[in-house]
Order: C-alpha cells, then structure tokens, then sequence
C-alpha cells in the first residue's frame, strides 16, 4: 500500500504480472506480484493469498477499501506475463504467463475494476513502479529499455 509521495515498485516480472490497483480520489494505490492464476496450484501449506490472481487480486481490494478506497472508483494497470522460455508444445499449461494476465483481468472484471493500461506478454523480464501522486507505471523492459503507461 502507498500514498504519494511514496512509489511502490516489483522487480524480476517474467512470466508473472505486477497488478496496481488505484483510487485517484484518496489517493492510494497498492500492488500484487501475481505469480500463479489460481491458489489451487499452490504447494500444500502455502498461504501468501498475494502470490495468485484469484485470491491476490480479492485481498488487494480489501485493502484498499480498508483505506478509504471507494470499489467504483478503483482502476488498474498491470505488467508482466511474459513467455520467458520457449516449449515445443503449445500446450496451455506452460503459457504460465498468458494464464497470469488472463486470470487477473477476470478478476478484476469481476469487481468491475477497468484496466487502464497494460504492458503485458513477450519474452522479456520487467521491473515496474507506480507513482500514486501521478498515476503513472514506469516500466523497464529487460532488451528493451523503458516505457510510461
């Protein structure tokens, strides 16, 4: 959780996809590092609900609500969900990246949250920071140097 003139910021976004969720009117932001699409591929005893689109993105709403964060009013933006190694088969299952974005725009469709912008897929790492006082996710693409969204 942030609120200006603090930035949050994840690095090392593969395959996995770093989620800001806003309120332009607090202002206050938050950010999940979704490194799985569901909790129930989770290892037994792994509880950090953070790590999965379908209980990360959940938990982060709360928070923000718990803020003063109005749930109309929330937006996101989100980077990563890249396909980091290359398979031969095209099987689904090893698009862990295409399955992240998927999953957490479906969350975030189900709390009406709209995605404001997004950097999403390709091969290349990312680091991301979200400045709340701006609204703006500064991106830096492994190869491919930086970006604003």
């Amino acid at each position: 959780m942030v609120s200006p003139p603090d930035v949050i910021r994840t690095s090392g976004l593969g395959s996995c996809v770093g989620v800001v969720i806003y309120d332009e009117r607090v202002p206050v932001a938050g950010m999940v590092h979704i490194m799985l699409p569901d909790s129930r591929l989770a290892r037994e005893g792994d509880t950090n609900k953070a790590k999965f689109a379908d209980t990360g993105i959940s938990e982060l709403v709360h928070l923000l609500q718990a803020r003063g964060a109005m749930l109309y009013r929330l937006k996101a933006k989100m980077a990563g969900g890249a396909q980091m190694f290359s398979f031969q088969s095209q099987s689904d299952t090893f698009q862990i990246g295409l399955r992240n974005v998927q999953a957490v725009k479906r969350e975030l469709k189900g709390f009406r949250i709209p995605v404001m912008a997004e950097d999403t897929g390709g091969s290349n790492g990312r680091t991301i920071e979200f400045d709340p006082a701006t609204f703006e996710l500064h991106i830096r693409t492994v190869n491919k140097g930086s970006s604003v969204i």
